[in-house]
C-alpha cells in the first residue's frame, strides 16, 4: 500500500459503496461526513459497506480499477469483511493486509449456442433445475475423468470461496495460498464413493451436460445464473486479481485456517 497521506494532499481518496440496508445506509452517511467521498474512476481505495453479498457485488464492479477493497460488515455475515467501526480508517486502510483473490472465469454454452463469460470470486456452480437428478460428464485437462456424474449438481471453489457454500456442500477448507481448487459434488448419487477433488489452480475444467433436455442444468458464477447449459468451462484467471485489506488481527488466511478448527 502507498504511504498516506500523500504529499501536498491531507486525506487518501475513499469512494464509499453500501448496501441497502438501513444499518449500512447509515454507515455510509456516517463515514462520508467524515471523509469526502470520492468517485471509483478517482478514489485509491473503496470502503464496502454490507455483508459478504454485498463484498461480492463490489469486487465485480470495481475489479477493473485496480484499487483495494476494504469491507466492513454490518450485513448478517462478514467473513469477508472487517468490523465496522467509524474512527481511524485511514490508519486502518494504511494497516491492512493485502489478500489477493484471483477468481475463476466461467465460459457456459447455453441449449441455443449462445457463450455466456462471468466471473467468480467464490465459486462457480452446476444445479439440476427440476426434480430429476442432473447427468454430468467431467473433464480435466481435456481428459475425461468422470464418464456420468448423478447428482443435484456440482461446484469449482476457490480458496477464499471455500468456506461457503463448498464448506456446507461437505467440500475442504482451502488455504489462501494453496495454489488449489476445490471441486465439490452436491449430494451425489452416482458414484456413490466420489465425494470430489482437489486441482492444481492451473487446471482447466469441462463439464458436459448429458440429457440436457430432460435433465436441465443452470450454472451459476457467484450471483450470475445461465439457465438450461449444455457445457461449462472454469479456469482460474490469469490477469485479473483484486485486493481485499484486512485488519491485522482478522486477516483472511488466519480465518480460513481457524475454520477448519471450528467445532
Amino acid at each position: 500500500m502507498p504511504n498516506w497521506p500523500r504529499p501536498g494532499r491531507a486525506e487518501v481518496r475513499l469512494a464509499v459503496l453500501a448496501s441497502k440496508t438501513p444499518e449500512a445506509q447509515a454507515a455510509k452517511a456516517e463515514l462520508e461526513a467524515l471523509h469526502p467521498p470520492a468517485t471509483l474512476e478517482e478514489c485509491e481505495a473503496v470502503i464496502a459497506i454490507g455483508g459478504d453479498g454485498f463484498m461480492l457485488q463490489t469486487l465485480h464492479r470495481t475489479q477493473v480499477l485496480g484499487v483495494p477493497v476494504f469491507g466492513m460488515k454490518t450485513g448478517s455475515v462478514g467473513f469477508l469483511m472487517n468490523q465496522y467501526r467509524a474512527d481511524g480508517l485511514e490508519e486502518r486502510i494504511q494497516a491492512g493486509q493485502a489478500a489477493v483473490l484471483r477468481p475463476l472465469e466461467m465460459i457456459a454454452i447455453s441449449e441455443s449456442g449462445a457463450s455466456t463469460g462471468a466471473l467468480a470470486f467464490n465459486e462457480v456452480s452446476l444445479l439440476r433445475q427440476t426434480k430429476q437428478a442432473a447427468k454430468l460428464k467431467i473433464e480435466l485437462n481435456g481428459s475425461v475423468r468422470l464418464p456420468e456424474l448423478v447428482c443435484d449438481g456440482i461446484m469449482v471453489a476457490t480458496p477464499a470461496g471455500s468456506t461457503a457454500y463448498n464448506l456446507s456442500a461437505h467440500g475442504p477448507i482451502l488455504p489462501l495460498d494453496s495454489q488449489v481448487l476445490a471441486m465439490t459434488p452436491i449430494s451425489p448419487f452416482r458414484p456413490r464413493r466420489w465425494r470430489g477433488a482437489i486441482l492444481r489452480s492451473d487446471a482447466e475444467v469441462c463439464i458436459e451436460v448429458l440429457d440436457h433436455y430432460k435433465r436441465p442444468v443452470s450454472a451459476t458464477a457467484d450471483s450470475t445464473e445461465i439457465r438450461d447449459v449444455v457445457e461449462v468451462r472454469v479456469k482460474q484467471s490469469n490477469e485479473r486479481t483484486v485486493r481485499l485489506l484486512f485488519d491485522p488481527e482478522h486477516n483472511l488466511e488466519e480465518r480460513i485456517l481457524a475454520e477448519q478448527f471450528e467445532s
